[in-house]
């Protein structure tokens, strides 16, 4: 067989084509729609039968056309194959059967999607594919099989198209697939084949994107930004101009009243210590992110610095990155004026994944999947895995164990194991690119607790007059959006919890990977080389290395928390955590003691039983083992710093910095703290220190304890967010659609409070713009006063009834997972009879973003979930109608809140976080100005109180059951429907 110029194919690059008699079925694509007979150079067009499996129904679609199907068919089509899927895992738990694993007959398109469109954005199921390629939502098992053979035939045809992009690239990857045995790489090859491409691209296995990608350069320091201030009339104008980019003709009076506010934070400070701070409310649809873009744009225009917009969620953070757009149209130039920015955990170490991938070709994993993840490492924007471009649908398709390797945990650097400079791959790492990127931009995206960790860490740094990490030196105007959520990002930025499994990630940390095939890099295979030359340096090393070894080690749960047989602590702390589990269980409820219960146990610290306070001196005394030699080695390369600073490379010097910087968030934050908890141990009639909280906890997971906790937290923790992040910085804007409390005397006094602004010497400004929507028209409220509160039956029964009655487009939220299961169970079949999709966070295998990309795009299908789908929800339109709380969303009582309580307010503070929940809440209903959508409370006994924080003028309504369904089935008719 030859190609298009003639060449020879390389004999280890084509498979054997079978050669199949079939027609295409008609999709929207008319010049993929031939009704020919195939030829042999389009075979790639001969497609198996795809398979749609929506709850209740199933679908075939094969040359015949889209037909419905019994469920004994469907299972028999996705259990012999060959068969087409969108998300074969949880197309088998739709089916009752067991996840697959990968197979030749089991052909996924969300796999063909991720390797034609890498990092492109696409929902996990077949209305995701359809919307991603242009198509409408396929509404029906019959659609939806027709789409998935639709998408597979455009996708492949895209690929046979000559403007198709990197095919070279392509064919040297799926030539490596087709040897791994990947189901789709037959078609794909043939149809990159369908053009000419040049010989020597396909001596390449396609896997090393980490020699393709692009290094970074350094450049020259861009200085302390400048001080001219940004005034309110040039905001207003600013505003102005981005909504006319944005193809927006008027400002609406609130937003340019907001933009014009913003201004402020943007000001020059006169003194030190005092930044200019405002608190600003804005109700939804105000267009808060292109006001305070219009201000931070123009600041960092005339000062030549970063203004930083800080998330609670990374679906803000991709919101405030497309906004961007207006400010920055040109791609290019957005791509260096805009820098979305996270923790080191969330980018894709170049290093694990070139091990990975040599492992997999090794026979030990997963090749396809590490196929697929590198080559969306080559077009990704960032390396972003959690929350970028990565889809993160991906490693859960199939459930192999080796699928999984090619999912975030595996391949990012969570473990603080980076060797910085000594890394082959530095130059072209995503994390130094992006740190980079930061410093030169104009505005940097990034998330509560990035900036409160860094912040803090650099102004310990700064104490001690040493470099600060420079990724936050920048820090001097920050906007907070989602500022109801500063309070909890503090609350476990500035924390301690001294767990076995934070330490068995200390252990792995100093002494590297233990067990046969584990991956990573202790600290001898990191500093090794650097302390060779000195004595001392190498002596605390070798120390270091040694003291750990009194750290739990792998499998720690298993030796103090046995599903079964003895306790068998190892070590100074598995024995003080083996004690803490004794006194959570004697201190506990019986039936909590046993399995954990559903949020684990917890218990008050002290009065502590003999066995933990004797622990808990050996465990302080292991630990200072462990802190005096890191502090001694962190000192030698400090000194090897200044010593040898001309004959220094900058390549050994960006190795000691890195490496200070991990040994000081140990050395000097991480064991000091556990050493202070412990500490407090030792004197039983101390009394408690009234800043903080200390309390033993253990987790549970499946009826097991997993993990046992000391944890220590502040009980006001924005006392250190004050400290660190909002004194140091000139200008600070705080702001969300629920800041102010209605009820209280001063509507702003509770945010004062969680934002850290309470304690100023100059006071907060504060800013309340009211929402432009009309909710008294498009939106209901209602509470059921009929159901019994604890009837699980009952509370799954509203919810089915409610989301018949609307249709589908439903979101139930919960306070606790065990009523979410019992619904979705109850619930389910009866939605699925009626064509409405149940998904479930904690049941789908589908993570949390992902169960929302696919609500977002089935308009008539219904998500139940908990805090976690509350927050992260982003769903303008019809596909978002009926929101449900099972119950009052009160702070849930546990020592923690308890203690919070009794200095913040009682009563009334309980009050006022429930209100801010349901507010928003009710906020997700409503995205744009022609959105229509019913709020349901099931619980009876909800106070009026708790709804003081919605909108002026919606009314609280209610009523029995049955007449609230009639409403919902009214309301939530679509427009211009009968």
């Amino acid at each position: 067989m030859t190609n298009r110029s003639g060449s020879p194919w390389p004999p280890d690059v084509l498979v054997p084509f079978r050669r199949l008699n079939g027609y295409l079925s008609t999709v929207s694509d008319e010049s993929v729609l031939s009704s020919s007979p195939l030829t042999g150079t389009d075979l790639w067009r001969d497609l198996p039968p795809a398979l749609a499996t929506p709850p209740g129904a199933g679908a075939i679609c094969d040359v015949d056309g889209p037909r419905r199907i019994g469920r004994g068919a469907a299972e028999g089509s996705f259990t012999t194959g060959p068969v087409m899927v969108a998300h074969a895992s949880l197309t088998a738990r739709r089916l009752g059967l067991a996840a697959p694993s990968r197979s030749a007959d089991l052909l996924d398109v969300l796999e063909l999607f991720a390797f034609v469109r890498p990092a492109r954005f696409c929902a996990p199921s077949p209305a995701g594919l359809a919307l991603a390629l242009g198509l409408s939502e396929p509404k029906g098992a019959e659609a939806q099989a027709q789409a998935l053979r639709d998408a597979a035939l455009i996708l492949l045809k895209e690929l046979s198209e000559p403007a198709y992009p990197g095919r070279e690239d392509a064919f040297a990857l799926a030539a490596t697939l087709s040897r791994a045995g990947w189901a789709w790489a037959e078609r794909v090859t043939q149809a990159l084949q369908n053009q000419p491409m040049r010989d020597r691209q396909y001596r390449s296995s396609g896997l090393d994107v980490w020699a393709r990608l692009e290094e970074w350069e350094d450049e020259a320091p861009r200085g302390e930004a400048g001080s001219a201030p940004v005034d309110s009339e040039s905001a207003r104008i600013r505003l102005a101009k981005l909504l006319q980019a944005s193809g927006l003709d008027e400002t609406r009076p609130t937003q340019s009243d907001y933009a014009a506010e913003a201004a402020f934070a943007f000001s020059p400070r006169n003194e030190e210590g005092r930044p200019r701070v405002l608190l600003a409310e804005a109700g939804t649809g105000t267009g808060k992110t292109l006001g305070y873009l219009a201000a931070a744009s123009l600041w960092a225009e005339r000062n030549q610095g970063a203004a930083w917009v800080s998330t609670y969620t990374r679906a803000l953070q991709r919101q405030i990155d497309r906004e961007s757009t207006a400010v920055w149209p040109d791609e290019a130039v957005r791509r260096k004026k805009t820098v979305v920015r996270k923790g080191r955990e969330n980018y894709l170490c170049l290093l694990n994944l070139q091990e990975m991938v040599q492992a997999a070709q090794l026979g030990t994993g997963d090749l396809v999947g590490m196929a697929l993840t590198a080559r969306w490492a080559l077009h990704s924007r960032d390396g972003d895995m959690t929350g970028g471009d990565f889809p993160g649908w991906l490693p859960g398709l199939f459930a192999t164990p080796a699928a999984q390797q090619a999912s975030a945990p595996n391949l990012v650097d969570r473990r603080g194991e980076c060797v910085h400079a000594a890394c082959p791959h530095y130059r072209t790492c995503f994390v130094e690119k992006t740190i980079r990127a930061s410093r030169r931009a104009d505005l940097v995206v990034a998330n509560h607790a990035l900036v409160m960790t860094q912040a803090a860490f650099d102004g310990a740094r700064s104490a001690r007059g040493l470099k600060q990490d420079g990724e936050t030196a920048a820090l001097k105007r920050i906007v907070f959006d989602e500022g109801h959520h500063l309070f909890d990002a503090a609350d476990s930025a500035f924390s301690a919890c001294l767990s076995g499994q934070e330490a068995a990630e200390l252990r792995r940390w100093i002494r590297g990977p233990e067990g046969r095939g584990r991956r990573g890099r202790g600290l001898e295979q990191r500093l090794g080389d650097l302390c060779a030359d000195n004595d001392a340096a190498r002596k605390a090393l070798t120390d270091a290395i040694r003291a750990a070894a009194a750290l739990p080690g792998e499998g720690v749960s298993g030796r103090i928390a046995p599903a079964s047989g003895e306790v068998n602590p190892i070590g100074p702390i598995e024995a003080f955590l083996a004690a803490a589990l004794d006194q959570l269980r004697a201190r506990t409820s019986e039936g909590h003691s046993a399995g954990g219960g559903e949020f684990g146990m917890e218990c008050a610290l002290k009065p502590v039983t003999d066995p933990v306070a004797e622990t808990a001196r050996a465990a302080a005394a292991a630990l200072a083992a462990i802190e005096a030699p890191l502090l001694a080695l962190s000192r030698h390369l400090e000194d090897i710093l200044d010593d040898e600073a001309a004959e220094l490379d900058g390549s050994a010097r960006a190795r000691i910095e890195g490496a200070l910087r991990g040994l000081d968030r140990r050395a000097r934050m991480t064991l000091p703290g556990w050493r202070a908890m412990l500490s407090a141990l030792e004197d039983a009639g101390a009394e408690r220190d009234p800043d903080f909280v200390d309390w033993l906890s253990a987790e549970a997971a499946f009826g097991r304890i997993h993990d046992v906790a000391l944890r220590r937290h502040w009980i006001d923790p924005t006392v250190p967010l004050e400290a660190a992040v909002i004194v140091p910085a000139h200008g600070v804007l705080v702001t969300s659609a629920t800041l102010s409390d209605p009820v209280a005397d001063d509507p702003f006094a509770l945010a004062r409070m969680r934002s850290g602004s309470s304690r100023l010497i100059e006071p907060a400004r504060t800013l309340k713009v009211e929402s432009p929507f009309d909710y008294v028209s498009n939106a209901r409220v209602i509470v059921i006063n009929d159901l019994v509160k604890d009837d699980a039956r009952q509370t799954a029964a509203a919810m089915r009834e409610l989301f018949l009655a609307s249709g589908g487009g439903a979101l139930g939220l919960f306070t606790a997972i065990r009523r979410l299961k019992a619904v979705y169970e109850a619930a389910g079949p009866e939605l699925a009879r009626a064509g409405l999709p149940l998904y479930a966070q904690h049941v789908d295998p589908l993570e949390v973003g992902a169960l929302v990309d696919v609500f977002r795009a089935e308009e008539d299908s219904c998500l139940l979930g908990t805090d976690a789908v509350r927050d992260g929800v982003d769903v303008p339109g019809r596909s978002l109608r009926l929101l449900v709380f099972d119950r009052v969303p009160w702070p849930r009582p546990d020592l923690l809140h308890k203690a919070r309580r009794e200095i913040f307010g009682g009563k009334a503070y309980d009050d006022a976080l429930a209100r801010g929940r349901i507010s928003q809440a009710f906020g997700r209903l409503i995205r744009r100005a022609d959105d229509r959508g019913v709020f349901v409370m099931l619980d009876a006994a909800c106070p009026t109180r708790l709804f003081a924080g919605l909108p002026p003028g919606v009314e609280v309504q209610r009523m029995g059951l049955a007449e609230a369904v009639e409403q919902v089935a009214a309301f939530s008719q679509p427009p211009g429907a009968a």
